[in-house]
């Protein structure tokens, strides 16, 4: 006759329950190690690569046929002159996109085929939002091949859809009860959007905001298709100046035959990018915290 242990069904099932659960959290911190250490194995590997390329020449010197004299200021004036001018149209629009479609636009059909070609938009290829920014901007409007408007106009039709949507996730994040405690005091539809919606769901919206425009400093195809030059010499004095940007310019480097373009100038351009994508992002998050503080 077998001995009884005295363990009863709930036991076992506790047991193994908490074996899962010891599997699943060691794989996901296995999963998670994986990604962190990848990233930071090629960080360094670029970071190596970068010293005694990336100094105050480097960041002040215009292009040049010689590696040892060549230099970033164009293309890193020409990426910051892009990025401000995505952020005034973006960032505006977005918002006020998504507060239509959250607070005043009826859940009809007009209105739920909007959001599902939104919804659509942000999973275009960037190529496709050049190939728009070449025949709207250039071809119809006429702004000019390569030049700032052009760019920051064809980027910024690309992070739309992306600011849209988390705006209208940080909108409908407010709960409805605030929105009614607000009319019940007598405040308008505005003046609740105001006071009451938009503070609540403006850390959300600076955080969408920040990941689109993280998104949209690293793109290159949509440079290609308005015919931004991959390198220029010279300083943007107008927002119809031709300009370059960052990634242009390390791709352009990429393809010289010279090892030190290759490897140690194409490095210290990388770097140069991380730390103003970094310092973009830092900014904006620091926004963000102190207005959540306030609200």
């Amino acid at each position: 006759m077998a001995a009884d242990t005295g363990e009863t069904p709930a036991d076992g099932f506790g047991r193994v329950s908490r074996t899962k659960d010891v599997a699943f959290r060691l794989l996901a911190l296995a999963a998670t190690l994986i990604g962190i250490v990848s990233l930071a194995a090629l960080l360094l590997n670029v970071a190596v690569d970068a010293v005694g390329w990336l100094d105050w020449q480097f960041l002040t010197n215009p292009p040049h046929p010689d590696p040892y004299e060549a230099g970033f200021l164009p293309a890193l004036v020409g990426s910051i002159a892009i990025m401000l001018m995505i952020a005034l149209v973006t960032f505006p629009l977005g918002v006020g996109a998504a507060v239509y479609l959250e607070e005043y636009a009826d859940d009809g059909y007009l209105t739920r085929f909007i959001q599902l070609n939104i919804a659509n938009l942000a999973g275009v290829p960037s190529v496709v939002y050049g190939l728009l920014g070449l025949g709207l901007f250039v071809g119809l409007f006429n702004i000019g091949y390569g030049t700032v408007l052009a760019a920051a106009f064809t980027i910024a039709l690309l992070i739309l859809p992306i600011v849209i949507i988390s705006a209208q996730e940080a909108i409908r994040a407010v709960p409805d009860s605030q929105r009614q405690a607000s009319y019940g005091m007598g405040a308008t539809k505005w003046q609740t959007i105001r006071n009451v919606v938009l503070p609540r769901a403006m850390p959300g919206i600076m955080t969408g905001t920040i990941l689109a425009l993280g998104r949209a400093i690293g793109e290159t195809a949509p440079l290609i298709m308005i015919a931004a030059p991959t390198t220029v010499f010279g300083l943007p004095n107008s927002f119809f100046s031709k300009v370059s940007a960052m990634p242009l310019q390390i791709y352009n480097w990429a393809s010289y035959p010279q090892t030190e373009f290759q490897y140690g100038v194409v490095a210290a351009g990388v770097v140069t990018l991380l730390v103003v994508l970094l310092t973009i992002n830092s900014i904006a998050i620091v926004i963000r915290n102190r207005y959540q503080q306030r609200t």
